[in-house]
């Protein structure tokens, strides 16, 4: 029987990275809690035999990326309308809610996925490496070459450390990381990077975006929207792009009288995003999801809702919105 504390002092301090890890191969809260358990599980499980052949946070990311790799082989990619479907030109369309088939993407909390480090410069990297565009980008990847490319470009793993996690070459390491940085050029190509304004210059354009939509100002949102943006809502399958059709939806169809909307601030992907509550026809405020936003030096460029009412635990917010910030989300 292994040593209780001995384990839980040598695996604890790396739960919040592997969970950051399972989440970037997943792109599922919840799949990656359940395979974070899974980890250490298996972990407690060959304890006694680990043996300290390399270091503990190695052997539980090679853990951690060959049982993710599994999970990956039963379960399609998670997606954003923009993956799957064109942009809808019209912005008096009624929009099209996507089948039950459709697996999303979903948002994570800034509290179960960015570390508590001191070093700011480990807090921007965390960021830069879950931030929604790029986990939707790595879906597009063939697992193993998402797991190689995590590792090594993101995590920082030496090649030949790669190889043994994944039981394969050096040299396959190096041609599966060439190829899946191919293919990320292809989905997100570098010139499409945005250059995003400091943290204080971020709140506050989420902070305005709060206030438009709870009092229902289209014309205080076109002052915030950047001209190209992109607006997309799970579960609906209907995306709009650019300001022309974004405003006149949102004018037109989304959002209502002033108070329709209540908003609370929070994190999400190391990016500004709102706990969202929608008032129902009985006028009670109702849960609806998260939102989050991509903030540029130019304005929002990017609004995407995830309508999940679930989402809300998830993040630590309570079915009925408060004037307070959430509690600390647990993971489940």
């Amino acid at each position: 029987m292994p040593d209780s504390a001995a384990f839980g002092r040598d695996t604890e301090p790396f739960r919040r990275e592997l969970f950051a890890h399972c989440y970037r191969m997943l792109g599922s809260v919840a799949d990656a809690e359940d395979l974070v358990q899974e980890t250490y599980l298996r972990a407690w499980r060959s304890y006694d035999s680990f043996e300290g052949r390399s270091s503990v946070r190695t052997w539980l990311y090679q853990i951690a990326t060959n049982a993710c790799l599994t999970a990956l082989s039963r379960r399609d990619r998670r997606v954003l309308p923009s993956g799957l479907y064109d942009a809808e030109p019209d912005p008096a369309v009624w929009p099209e809610v996507a089948g039950p088939d459709v697996a999303w993407l979903d948002p994570v909390p800034d509290t179960l996925a960015i570390p508590e480090a001191a070093d700011p410069a480990v807090i921007v990297t965390a960021r830069e490496s879950l931030r929604l565009a790029l986990i939707a980008s790595l879906q597009y990847l063939p697992p193993r070459q998402r797991a190689v490319l995590v590792l090594r470009d993101v995590l920082e793993f030496p090649a030949a450390q790669v190889a043994v996690m994944l039981d394969t070459t050096t040299a396959s390491v190096k041609s599966a990381l060439q190829r899946a940085r191919a293919r990320l050029e292809e989905v997100a190509p570098a010139a499409d990077q945005i250059t995003e304004p400091d943290i204080p210059q971020a709140r506050a354009l989420l902070d305005e975006y709060i206030a438009a939509f709870e009092n229902a100002d289209a014309a205080a949102l076109e002052r915030l929207l950047v001209e190209d943006v992109i607006l997309e809502a799970t579960p609906l399958r209907s995306w709009f792009s650019g300001r022309r059709t974004c405003i006149p939806f949102l004018r037109d169809r989304v959002l209502g009288a002033a108070g329709d909307w209540r908003m609370l601030a929070t994190g999400a992907n190391g990016q500004p995003a709102a706990a969202t509550y929608a008032r129902d026809a009985d006028g009670q405020l109702q849960p609806y999801g998260v939102c989050v936003l991509t903030v540029t030096d130019r304005g929002i460029s990017r609004v995407i809702s995830f309508g999940n009412p679930g989402l809300l635990a998830v993040f630590g917010f309570p079915p009925e919105p408060g004037t307070t910030g959430p509690s600390t989300p647990t993971s489940r």
